[in-house]
């Protein structure tokens, strides 16, 4: 198990500047803004030989109601109760303040191991503030800058001996189980990356919580909570998978402010590094223009595609509304046709193992592999049945048919005249290639091809062999 590193203080004193760089990537949003980050969301973290686990936290604030910033501070310190060590930061350039007292307080009180961190401390500007950070009583402040990168050998020789504490804590741990001899450990697979994507306030992060069996994202009545896009791994019935949750998108011209630009630009990369696509409906409103869009952007980018409606708890004429819905999907998402629709309550966990069937079936589907010989029987089949246009008199043969790759599934057929084939024709395939071979839902990329594109003789111009060439010149001569 990896070490845990959680990085907590104060609003905006750069801990999730400093998460970006112990991950060497910028998976965390940063703005000047305060209180951007919200959820945990952790990463795996490099500083030189040292390889652990960090978590960025949301701000602490002295709230301690029920309110956004008092569920929020419950959050962060869950984590500190998760996490092996506390990296503690305030800001050198504006001090100690009353906050930082308190919740230096709370953490000599966790039993954690803390390691304090005066951040911003480049130039003089932040000397009186490091030289201040002592009287927290946590012991010698380090002075760091995470936006230069200052600093970073230090903490490193810090983590150094707790890393290889917490490593020797677990190898006596495992040597104290019964193993059973000749027994093999399982075979390790990457997990399948799973996006959560809808419109705000559908219920997402409630979802995922139920899902994982606590409540590790944030959640609550307010629309737009989620801002960053949270990686949370799970191993599902014996699935192991990574869920992100994303920010609510909504339509381009009603995002004005930089920061939900940034949260929409996190949400639509988690749809391109997934996997599999869950596109989450509110059961009050659903199939909105916004739905729309976020469905038939999940299936552009070539995902496997699962649409849960979610809320079907309050719904009371639940037959008629299904109907409604299967009615309302075909109609408007012809491109998902045959798509699983699954009926979700994120409140209380009802639907949540269809979904996860849903999910297992859509992602081996998106994998699917077929022969060239049974493409190829069913190509003749499906020409027989409706032979392809003719333009011009002439009519387009469809020769052969391989396919070239899977996720998702996609199909090369060699033809004459591949320009002149309508739309409609290769529709008719795709809709065939799904009835036939069981690929409901998922996309697939046909492409038409001319065999006389890879002849290097096309474009080149008949020439008379040279030895007839003097032949002609010589009769040419002696008529002169």
């Amino acid at each position: 198990m990896s070490f845990v590193l959680a990085i907590v203080g104060r609003p905006n004193v750069g801990k999730s500047t400093l998460f970006n760089r112990l991950v060497g990537k910028k998976l965390a949003l940063v703005d000047d803004q305060p209180g951007v980050t919200r959820d945990l969301r952790e990463g795996a973290a490099r500083l030189g030989d040292l390889r652990f686990t960090v978590m960025d936290t949301a701000g602490l604030e002295e709230a301690t109601d029920d309110s956004l910033p008092g569920r929020m501070r419950r959050l962060t310190e869950r984590a500190v109760g998760m996490a092996d060590a506390c990296l503690f930061m305030i800001d050198a350039r504006v001090g100690v303040t009353p906050t930082d007292e308190v919740f230096a307080d709370i953490l000599r009180r966790s039993g954690t191991p803390v390691i304090l961190a005066a951040n911003k401390a480049e130039g003089r500007a932040g000397e009186s503030g490091a030289l201040e950070a002592f009287s927290l009583g946590l012991g010698e402040p380090l002075s760091l800058s995470a936006e230069h990168g200052e600093g970073m050998a230090e903490l490193a020789v810090m983590l150094s001996p707790m890393i290889e504490a917490a490593a020797l804590r677990v190898e006596e741990a495992e040597t104290d189980l019964d193993v059973e001899e000749g027994e093999e450990a399982p075979e390790r697979t990457k997990p399948l990356q799973i996006a959560v994507i809808g419109r705000p306030n559908a219920g997402k992060s409630t979802l995922i919580n139920k899902i994982v069996g606590e409540e590790r994202l944030l959640t609550g009545p307010e629309a737009g909570i989620t801002r960053d896009s949270i990686a949370v791994p799970i191993n599902w019935d014996g699935t192991e998978m990574r869920i992100f949750d994303t920010a609510g998108m909504r339509k381009r011209a009603k995002v004005q402010e930089k920061l939900e630009k940034l949260s929409v630009s996190d949400g639509l990369r988690a749809v391109k590094f997934a996997e599999v696509v869950v596109v989450l409906l509110d059961a009050a409103i659903p199939f909105e223009q916004q739905d729309l869009r976020i469905a038939d952007l999940a299936e552009r980018e070539g995902r496997a595609v699962v649409v849960a409606v979610n809320k079907w708890d309050v719904e009371e004429n639940k037959q008629e509304k299904l109907r409604d819905l299967k009615e309302a999907f075909d109609r408007l998402l012809p491109q998902l046709r045959g798509a699983p629709l699954v009926t979700v309550s994120a409140k209380t966990g009802r639907g949540i193992d269809r979904l996860q069937a849903a999910i297992i079936r859509a992602y081996d589907v998106w994998n699917r592999r077929v022969t060239t010989a049974q493409l190829n029987r069913w190509l003749t089949e499906m020409v027989e049945a409706h032979p392809p246009p003719a333009p011009a008199g002439r009519r387009i043969k469809l020769r052969y048919m391989t396919q070239a790759k899977t996720r998702p599934p996609g199909f090369v057929v060699m033809c004459s005249m591949p320009d002149k084939l309508p739309e409609s024709y290769s529709r008719y395939l795709v809709n065939g290639l799904r009835d036939h071979f069981d690929m409901p839902g998922t996309p697939i990329r046909l492409y038409m091809r001319s065999q006389a594109a890879d002849n290097p003789y096309k474009d080149r111009k008949k020439s008379i062999p040279s030895r007839l060439t003097k032949h002609v010149k010589k009769g040419a001569t002696k008529k002169g």
